[in-house]
């Protein structure tokens, strides 16, 4: 798939053009630094899960297509875990699906659909939330009056702010800290591993793949 044919090539959550070569060019200056590889990894397997979880859901973000072929059902209740190593996905999905959901994340990643990165239920949002009440609640006694009344509102609008702002913080934190988009990254396997507590599991096997860096 061409980036002119992607509806989101030029509409990237991203205030930049991520560039093929840049997590290998990382690792070529600081590959001396112990667990940086499996760091740049585990952020884009990151991105590659969300992808996927995307279409197998078929909840797609604004103006993005996906195949009907790919999509399992409207699932929201599919989920997923990240390791350097591939994905976890849980819920009810065959390993075709997944596997044929996985292939087509990748392409359309990797061509400009950088929307596909960022999912809202991911588990940084709600830790982004979590963080913002405790540091708003635990800041309301030093600035505002020592009135039981006034202290328990204040508590009550902190944390209702942190409601409101933790997704689009944690929508910020996905793009610039937990996810990359996975150039390095190339799909080995998918397997099933049975269920566990009722829901199916599988796990998507990736490998490092390196890009070549421009000798000037």
């Amino acid at each position: 798939m061409a980036i002119a044919s992607s509806p989101n090539a030029s509409r990237s959550p991203f205030d930049f053009s991520p560039e093929a070569t840049q997590d290998s060019a990382l690792l070529h200056q600081l590959g001396f630094i112990p667990g940086l590889k499996e760091i740049l990894m585990v952020r884009q397997v990151h991105a590659l899960e969300h992808a996927t979880i995307w279409l197998l859901s078929g909840n797609l973000p604004d103006d993005t297509v996906a195949p009907p072929t790919l999509i399992a059902g409207s699932n929201s209740s599919l989920g997923g875990m990240s390791t350097d190593q591939g994905f976890y996905v849980y819920g009810t999905v065959t390993s075709m699906q997944l596997r044929r959901a996985a292939h087509s994340a990748l392409l359309r990643l990797v061509n400009g659909e950088w929307d596909l990165a960022v999912h809202p239920r991911c588990g940084t949002n709600l830790s982004v939330g979590m963080v913002m009440a405790a540091g708003l609640v635990l800041g309301v006694p030093l600035v505002l009056p020592r009135n039981p009344l006034e202290q328990f509102l204040g508590m009550g609008l902190a944390a209702t702010a942190a409601t409101q702002l933790a997704p689009e913080i944690g929508n910020l934190a996905q793009r610039y800290v937990t996810t990359a988009i996975p150039f390095n990254l190339a799909i080995e396997t998918v397997n099933s591993l049975g269920d566990r507590q009722g829901r199916p599991v599988h796990f998507v096997q990736v490998r490092w793949v390196e890009q070549p860096l421009n000798s000037n």
